[in-house]
């Protein structure tokens, strides 16, 4: 046992992580464990003020189970994977054409987790109940810290729903139409990299797609929006306008089809939420304390949107990305509620523990 951690980088960044560093709050002492730390989040000790609390982890078990499942699968050859998933796969995990290029552990976690969701046979999954966040289309959250590279993941999922929509096109599991909504402007301009036709995009960049299916891939459609363009009023709210402008709300149809543009004709769309802790639903009967009126209309806008384009055009599945998914629970002034569809986490202290080699 240690008072102190002599040695922080202690896992490689391309495996499975094999040990972590234990805390003993009796002795206050570090010991290293083999094995990986169970997937959780760190709260304040209730009451502690030392400036030295460790917390408390609170476990997320879901993770927990999805990990073991996810791991099974794999080891039996990815049963129920598409054609063009098992290509993906391989063309991924391929260390010799990747000797410079290879993707983290993280990064292929959290994309395989997406896959067996969708792909893996329904015998597998039975007792996997993942929570709604209380609207009519799913919502599936890759809890990633920052710097793992998610935006990488997200290039991943996208050419994994083209490819395999534009080859099989009459499998409803997936989209060649992608919405992707930002949180702000700037990175907005960053998400460029999500268009496969875009200079730098990162399926060129990191060498995502097979080669052969580059001409697939852009058969998709990809749109990425901050969420202000997702802006919508209601009636009471117009009514107070003081202006000559007295217009009523939009339709459905015609605010999805400002909002989706190009894009608007399109049905069973597959949305990625990026910084998805700015979008989360007001706990009902709840006044949301402690939470700024600009966090909650950003929140309210951004989820009723997207409510609106479920509503016409069917949103396929909602993939949200986040180093802090949680958002107020409406009960106290700072306690918050982590996203209960979390179905994969590489957390702070899994990301600091690894260095590239």
């Amino acid at each position: 046992m240690k008072s102190t951690i002599d040695q922080l980088i202690i896992n490689s960044p391309y495996e499975e992580p094999e040990k972590y560093w234990s805390y003993d709050r009796e002795t206050r002492s570090f010991t290293l464990k083999s094995g990986r730390r169970s997937a959780g989040y760190v709260i304040a000790t209730p009451g502690s003020k030392a400036f030295d609390d460790p917390g408390i982890l609170i476990e997320i078990p879901l993770v927990n189970q999805i990990r073991q499942r996810v791991k099974q699968w794999q080891d039996a050859g990815c049963p129920g994977a598409t054609g063009i998933t098992r290509r993906l796969l391989t063309h991924w995990h391929n260390h010799e054409e990747r000797e410079y290029s290879r993707f983290f552990f993280c990064q292929l976690e959290a994309i395989e987790t997406l896959i067996w969701l969708t792909e893996a046979p329904d015998a597998e999954k039975v007792g996997v109940e993942i929570a709604s966040d209380g609207g009519l289309f799913k919502r599936l959250c890759s809890k990633m810290a920052t710097g793992t590279g998610k935006t990488v993941v997200m290039a991943m999922l996208i050419a994994w729903q083209v490819l395999n929509k534009v080859t099989y096109p009459q499998d409803t599991r997936f989209s060649r139409h992608i919405f992707v909504v930002a949180p702000g402007l700037t990175v907005k301009s960053r998400l460029q990299v999500l268009v496969p036709s875009s200079p730098g995009n990162y399926y060129d960049e990191f060498d995502i797609v097979p080669p052969g299916l580059s001409e697939k891939l852009r058969q998709g459609k990809v749109l990425i929006h901050n969420w202000h363009a997702l802006n919508w009023e209601t009636e009471e709210r117009i009514a107070k306008k003081k202006g000559v402008d007295k217009r009523g709300a939009k339709s459905n149809e015609a605010y999805v089809r400002e909002v989706l543009g190009e894009m608007a004709n399109a049905r069973n769309i597959v949305v990625i939420n990026d910084e998805a802790h700015h979008a989360w639903r007001i706990p009902a009967e709840s006044k949301v304390k402690g939470v700024t009126k600009d966090d909650i209309e950003q929140a309210t806008k951004w989820i009723g949107g997207l409510d609106r384009i479920h509503e016409t055009r069917n949103i396929l599945t909602c993939y949200d990305f986040s180093a802090t998914p949680y958002a107020p629970s409406g009960k106290t002034t700072s306690e918050e509620a982590l996203f209960g569809w979390i179905v994969s986490d590489f957390g702070l202290n899994d990301a600091i523990r690894v260095v590239a080699e």
